[in-house]
């Protein structure tokens, strides 16, 4: 009876192979001890059982025996191994060394920002929101050197906001790619994961400080507070997001402006500002004040054929002037959108990058050549635009490219202006409708808008890191013959050594024997 049971003894054995097998895959690949794994672990169980019982002398001779002796050095030997490399898992754990081993060292954290987490004065939290749709592979690099450097300050997570709607819609998100910083109660909010920007963020958060601006009202300009397709009601929620307070203004009634004012935002203006209200502004200027300035096509707006004094001041004064004109661009649809297809390096555009942003109705913005300030052309169109002179053949719908009156593309849809003297910025935009909530989302024109404000109110650049040199790098490929070698040396002759050497060792064993 025994030796039967023992014939049948191999079949427990081999149940128990497959089923061990069966179980370390499903391990692997479902990553969890569930009950797929559960019942093939059983399996397993259960054939090893049945084997030892049918042939209970196979497994007394594989304990007592030489094979037991040897077996037993090596389970020691595998038991030591893997307690080492317990113990030597648990101390880099605990005890986290980075090394940069780069020789430009761009993985290495610059001073400023090394001094930055060294001095803040409470934990900082990074959300970091970011969709399967874009890489999170440079964020979570980056903020993990940030952790690693924080003595325990910094800690950040990353959330999917489609998974997690609920997260990012109290966190405000509208950018995928965005990262909330919140220290305390406080937050900054940055859409670009680079040092300068959560280093920046950082400082921010460690002074707060008031940042106010205004929004000037009165002539029939875009409303802040509320919400409809013709507001700037996001454009407001985003400011307050980065730790703005954004208050209106009426100088009609005031007539003074709040020292507090970083910058002044005049976004579509429907009437001409008054004389005196311009007199107030001049002097804000005059002071460091700062404008972003979002004038629409005259022909949509109730200027008529009245003098502006805003126009003219920033024309005399800060060589601005804005085209009595409208663009058209025959690479959009309908060709009065105005395509914003190229950037001037500049603190506003370089987040743009691979982004264009699109202007509903655009009025060109130039720059006169005797213009005494420090100017840039922010955005252009394609050549395949141009700025439309003629107001009656807008009206009839009847437009065609005057080359003795008409400026040909690329036309300039806004314009940066500093001056170095009193520290006093102007931005300006050909366009308005291209940052009301019914366009904000649309491609760049968020950052276009937002970006502009913070270079106009100060704050784009509260610190300037230490800049890296990069080592420029050239591949010289070697010759025809040097390739040939190296590939008649790898695929054949170190194999060749190795197979020759394998039957000389063969041949002398097989003689001693």
């Amino acid at each position: 009876m025994k030796t039967k049971l023992r014939v049948y003894a191999v079949i427990g054995l081999y149940i128990a192979g497959v089923a061990a097998t069966v179980t370390i895959a499903l391990g692997i690949i479902l990553g969890e001890f569930s009950l797929p794994v559960q019942i093939s672990l059983a399996i397993t169980v259960l054939g090893l059982a049945a084997f030892m019982f049918m042939n209970p002398e196979s497994v007394r001779q594989f304990l007592t025996g030489r094979q037991a002796k040897y077996g037993s050095n090596s389970l020691v030997m595998i038991i030591a191994t893997l307690g080492i490399l317990i113990v030597v898992n648990l101390l880099s754990i605990n005890n986290t060394v980075r090394w940069d081993l780069t020789e430009d060292k761009q993985n290495t954290l610059a001073s400023e920002t090394l001094d930055t987490l060294k001095s803040l004065p409470s934990p900082v939290f990074a959300q970091a929101f970011f969709t399967p749709r874009i890489s999170s592979e440079v964020a979570r690099t980056t903020l993990q050197n940030y952790k690693a450097n924080s003595n325990g300050n910094f800690d950040f997570e990353f959330i999917d906001p489609d998974a997690d709607p609920v997260a990012a819609n109290k966190a405000g998100i509208q950018t995928d790619g965005t990262i909330v910083l919140t220290m305390e109660n406080k937050q900054e909010l940055i859409t670009r994961v680079t040092e300068n920007e959560i280093t920046s963020a950082l400082i921010k958060l460690m002074h707060p400080g008031e940042r106010v601006i205004y929004a000037l009202t009165g002539h029939g300009e875009r409303n802040f507070l509320t919400s409809s397709e013709l507001s700037y009601k996001q454009v407001r929620d985003t400011l307050v997001l980065k730790n703005y307070t954004v208050n209106e203004l009426n100088l009609i009634s005031t007539k003074t402006i709040p020292t507090d004012a970083l910058a002044i935002i005049i976004a579509g203006p429907q009437k001409q500002l008054s004389t005196e209200e311009v007199t107030l502004l001049k002097d804000y200027l005059a002071q460091g004040g700062s404008l972003v300035i979002l004038y629409d096509p005259s022909v949509l707006t109730q200027f008529g054929e009245e003098p502006d004094p805003l126009a003219e001041l920033l024309s005399s004064e800060w060589g601005l002037i804005f085209g009595d004109d409208l663009i058209i661009d025959l690479t959009a649809d309908p060709p009065s959108v105005a395509v914003a297809a190229s950037y001037t390096q500049h603190p506003i555009t370089e987040k743009l990058e691979g982004m264009v942003a699109i202007l509903p109705s655009a009025r060109s913005v130039q720059l006169s050549a005797e213009n005494p300030k420090n100017a840039i052309t922010l955005a252009s169109t394609t050549d395949q635009s141009w700025a439309e002179t003629d107001i009656a053949s807008l009206e009839n719908n009847e437009v065609t490219f005057d080359q003795q009156a008409d400026l040909m593309g690329p036309i300039p849809l806004a314009v940066a202006i500093e001056d170095h003297t009193t520290g006093s910025r102007i931005v300006a935009f050909g366009d308005s409708d291209f940052a009301d909530d019914s366009y904000y989302k649309s491609y760049g024109n968020g950052d276009f808008i937002t970006n502009a404000i913070d270079w106009a109110a100060g704050q784009n650049n509260l610190i300037n890191l230490t800049p890296r040199t990069q080592t420029n790098r050239l591949l010289i490929a070697p010759q025809k013959y040097v390739q040939g070698a190296i590939m008649f040396g790898s695929i054949f002759a170190i194999p060749g050594i190795i197979i020759i050497s394998a039957v000389i060792i063969f041949i002398q064993r097989k003689r001693e024997i």
